[in-house]
């Protein structure tokens, strides 16, 4: 994913914190009009395929695969504590995400009729330099309290904690084309979600 993806429906990257509510936002798009990939969804298919299960074994032990089937809470846990597996596994996964990615985004491109987008999903996508191949990105932003009261929710203790090697919210906001604020009702999101899809649209 080096190169600039020209096509004739706009290719739109997608991010934002732990809580910022990325995932709310995208489903969201697709109710809007636009063709959604999640690349957390991208990599969970990936980790299922025997090639990268292997790989994974060969690396950090069979205690990650017990039952033959990769525990992903297992591997994020030796992988977020240890930066240079870390580093091992985003280049294991990052060009074979990164291929399905514009696989499926050439399908968007010959689709008919055509979306009103191509929405793509990347939780570091500032981070590990993907926004130079999108037209667009997008920053999903929320307030410290309701990123922490949504983490809480889904079972994560911590936002900052969880949240690894990626960029600050403000950095995300500094660096993305748009900002979404998702403090609100789904119906706001939803409403300024549509101003941004008319937009980019034009």
């Amino acid at each position: 994913m080096g190169e600039p993806a020209s096509g004739r429906v706009p290719f739109v990257g997608l991010t934002g914190g732990l809580g910022a509510g990325k995932s709310e936002a995208l489903d969201a798009l697709g109710e809007l009009g636009a063709a959604t990939l999640s690349t957390d969804a991208v990599v969970r298919d990936l980790l299922q395929s025997g090639e990268l299960r292997d790989l994974l074994v060969e690396r950090l032990g069979k205690e990650i695969a017990p039952g033959g089937e990769l525990d992903r809470a297992q591997i994020a846990e030796r992988v977020f504590a240890d930066p240079e597996q870390r580093t091992w596994l985003e280049g294991v996964l990052w060009p074979r995400v990164g291929e399905r990615v514009m696989a499926w985004k050439a399908e968007v491109d010959a689709s008919d009729p055509a979306p009103r987008a191509a929405v793509v999903e990347v939780p570091l996508l500032f981070e590990a330099d993907m926004e130079k191949v999108f037209d667009h990105t997008v920053a999903v932003v929320a307030g410290e309290q309701i990123r922490a009261e949504r983490a809480a929710e889904r079972g994560h203790a911590a936002v900052e904690s969880r949240a690894g090697r990626q960029l600050s919210q403000q950095e995300k906001a500094d660096r993305a084309d748009y900002v979404i604020r998702n403090d609100g009702t789904l119906d706001e999101l939803r409403d300024d979600l549509s101003r941004l899809l008319a937009t980019i649209g034009t």
